[in-house]
């Protein structure tokens, strides 16, 4: 994590001047380094030894990928703050935000010149988010279901995190597992937003107010009231709204603990040492306990 974190550093630091100054606001403070950690666990899982070049620059390139899909998110979102900082677009405006987006990508296919199968991988990405962004705009303010949000969500968080164990064990074996992860990581934070965790850096005030398909939501609109308010085009009662959130925070807590074991049956299944990816679904698991 050191190295990967001076890495970036001296990206930045080699960075066109017109765009340093952004760059450094979005990278170099508050990040946890949580989808690099899975490339390095994942390729733990499978391989002894130290990491070598190909892994660290994939853990580079998917912290570049991963920013470019908050700039985007917040821009979307409408999101003043991200981790209680202004987000790139609220200080340095859109069109900023959006050309340095573009910069980021760039660079990470650079970076990629010499990787085929990591650009094969990235590209994948790019295209399921794209996507994910799509159908959830598209779907929102739909009474929809659980098995609904963990498409929406397999997507969104999910592809990232598959992605993210294809880097690491350059085999495809722990897709499966990394696309759990993706998906609890997205329930936590889900959750943790209802609980007003504003460390996992979400939206949970944005989702409410523009009819997007949380787990507490497709848990919550069973309930024939709360998928009326839910589904009014005007935002409806909003506070009312978040109440029936809030009722069904035990019981999305016990269908995480679900996915978490689909994902730890996974691990014991094909890595040659699970240890690595246990502690991974241990780790997100906590995140909506704080």
């Amino acid at each position: 994590m050191a190295d990967l974190r001076e890495r970036i550093a001296r990206w930045i630091d080699g960075c066109s001047e017109e765009m340093r100054e952004a760059l450094e606001w979005q990278f170099l403070t508050g990040s946890k380094y949580f989808r690099p950690l899975t490339i390095f666990s994942c390729y733990r899982a499978v391989r002894e030894g130290p990491i070598p070049e190909q892994i660290m620059q994939s853990a580079l390139v998917i912290e570049l990928f991963h920013n470019v899909s908050l700039i985007i998110d917040d821009i979307v979102d409408r999101s003043p703050t991200r981790r209680g900082r202004a987000t790139m677009h609220t200080k340095f405006g859109e069109l900023s935000a959006l050309m340095t987006s573009g910069y980021i990508v760039a660079e990470g296919y650079l970076q990629l010149k010499d990787d085929l199968r990591g650009i094969a991988l990235f590209s994948e990405l790019l295209k399921r988010l794209g996507v994910a962004e799509c159908l959830q705009w598209r779907l929102r303010r739909q009474p929809l279901g659980v098995e609904d949000w963990r498409k929406i969500a397999g997507e969104d968080t999910g592809s990232m995190f598959e992605v993210c164990a294809c880097l690491g064990d350059r085999s495809g074996r722990l897709r499966t597992f990394g696309g759990l992860l993706g998906l609890l990581y997205h329930g936590c934070d889900d959750v943790g937003d209802v609980k007003g965790l504003a460390a996992l850096g979400g939206g949970g005030e944005e989702d409410l107010r523009d009819g997007i398909l949380t787990l507490p939501a497709a848990l919550a609109i069973r309930d024939p009231a709360a998928a009326k308010l839910f589904c009014d085009p005007e935002g409806g009662n909003l506070a009312e709204l978040g109440r029936h959130f809030v009722a069904k925070l035990p019981e999305a807590e016990a269908y995480l603990d679900q996915i978490a074991e689909e994902g730890r049956t996974e691990a014991r299944s094909f890595a040659v040492d699970p240890a690595p990816l246990i502690a991974l679904i241990e780790q997100t698991r906590q995140l909506s306990r704080y």
